[in-house]
């Protein structure tokens, strides 16, 4: 099939989204590539922990995930039918730099020139993301990101990258979700590395910012003037149970975690006062010198949004004790179910939220502009004796999510692209392969990619750039 694939009749009466408006979807390269031991790729801290047995659910790894190293043309063909505008994909650090520094492995940096010319070849703009998790084992026995030095490292993996990317990647993201790098990686334990100090992961997330900082300069001194540099975020739309004081302080100290600890320090040089006294218990905070927070804000052209749901939260009557959390000086917070549909991951649904946090970021921090970098929905999707993946509530999700985009652009956010998270089926790391975020089913034996239901309808939204009135309620003319 030739030009974007389709599902249904035509969209009778449009709300168009913006000229320019970049249509995408988002992968990551250690949740599809496998191919771990190819052509001198080094060893990563995600190899590593999926090899721990109870680490991850059922013992699955990365190492062949859906295969993507040796099926990219096949991808790329698949986002050409489907009429991606963008693809952004993370490049992987070990692949480049085997040990994390020093020597190059140009095989490794093969593999992406191929990619990219392939992308745009097929009129695809590549985006690329230098750093989604896998931070190369190496490093990691050096301290990883409890390391100052690491935040260095990465500095010099972008500069590479970028000299040899650079001419044809015009938008490139330092890190994806830093939150998760640091708290789920080093407070919690629940991702590689695996590490349970909330001490070690405020440490952390200090580094993966001065790593940003470092590396969107890097970047400058590499990229023609006209290429664009970002951060992405996980941001948390976090609301209160009830309206009690309490409540509020409780809203407060996961804000500062979830969110403000990430762009306060990035768009406006400073660390929250709040956060540092909340965790004064736990650090001293004396790993920030004086002239790191220049550096880690440096100026961004745009500020990547990877969003899921709503947070809902109250005060604890009792402080919580016993298992490692991801949010250090949090005990008095209660996280409650909101009462939500919610997806296979647990989590709620509720494109309201995402319309709050657009325009809360526009009134924040006025004059950045914004993309969506990762939306999007696991379920339980089988084919069927047809061959199709009848994923309605995939549908559902991405409808309600792109009405609320929609709607904060007609009121004022300065929203650029949306990317869907994710293009296919993969490794969703602790839950291996028991969790389907893919637009496009993957036979994980076979390697088979089958477009779902939500993939030939976010084609169809694609091909008219703009959402059905009928499916938008009145986001149009709001």
């Amino acid at each position: 099939m030739t030009g974007p694939e389709r599902s249904g009749g035509p969209m009778i009466g449009t709300a168009p989204f913006p000229p320019g408006f970049l249509w995408g979807a988002s992968t990551s390269a250690y949740q599809i590539e496998g191919a771990v031991a190819a052509d001198g790729r080094g060893a990563s801290i995600w190899d590593t922990f999926a090899g721990v047995p109870g680490r991850v659910h059922n013992g699955d790894t990365g190492d062949v995930a859906a295969d993507h190293y040796h099926r990219w043309r096949e991808d790329v063909a698949l986002m050409a039918r489907l009429g991606l505008s963008a693809y952004r994909f993370s490049v992987a650090w070990p692949r480049v730099q085997p040990d994390g520094h020093g020597r190059v492995n140009r095989k490794g940096l093969d593999f992406y020139d191929r990619l990219v010319d392939e992308l745009r070849g097929n009129g695809i703009t590549p985006v690329a993301t230098l750093y989604h998790w896998d931070l190369p084992q190496a490093l990691q026995d050096d301290g990883g990101w409890g390391s100052r030095d690491t935040a260095q490292r990465f500095a010099e993996y972008a500069a590479v990258t970028a000299g040899a990317l650079g001419d044809r990647v015009n938008v490139w993201t330092t890190l994806n979700e830093p939150w998760c790098s640091a708290f789920l990686g080093h407070a919690s334990g629940e991702h590689a590395p695996g590490d349970t100090d909330p001490a070690l992961a405020l440490r952390a997330a200090h580094h993966l910012l001065l790593a940003h900082g470092l590396g969107a300069q890097a970047l400058r001194a590499v990229l023609p003037a006209a290429a664009k540099t970002s951060l992405t975020l996980n941001f948390a739309q976090v609301r209160g149970a009830d309206t009690g004081r309490a409540t509020a302080d409780a809203v407060r100290r996961v804000d500062g975690l979830a969110n403000r600890l990430f762009t306060e320090p990035v768009l406006r040089g400073r660390y929250p006062a709040d956060v540092r006294a909340d965790t004064a218990g736990l650090t001293d905070w004396s790993f920030v010198r004086a002239e790191d927070l220049a550096v880690i804000a440096t100026p961004i052209d745009l500020l990547g949004i990877n969003y899921y749901g709503p947070t809902l939260v109250a005060a604890r009557r009792e402080p919580a004790a016993g298992a490692a959390s991801p949010w250090p000086a949090c005990e008095s917070v209660e996280f409650r179910d909101p009462g939500l549909p919610t997806t296979a991951m647990g989590w709620p649904i509720d494109g309201e939220s995402l319309y709050e946090l657009l325009i809360r970021l526009h009134r924040d921090y006025p004059g950045t502009p914004l993309v969506i970098t990762e939306n999007g929905a696991a379920f339980h999707d089988t084919v069927d004796p047809a061959g199709r993946v009848h994923d309605a509530g995939r549908v559902a999700y991405l409808r309600q999510h792109l009405a609320a985009c929609r709607r904060a652009i007609a009121h004022g956010a300065d929203l650029r692209g949306y990317f869907v998270w994710s293009l296919l089926d993969n490794f969703e790391w602790a839950y291996g392969y028991s969790r389907r975020f893919g637009i496009v089913h993957v036979d994980y034996p076979t390697g088979t990619r089958t477009p779902k239901d939500s993939a030939h309808w976010y084609s169809a939204v694609m091909a008219r750039h703009a959402l059905p009135v009928a499916e938008q309620g009145d986001t149009a003319t709001s």
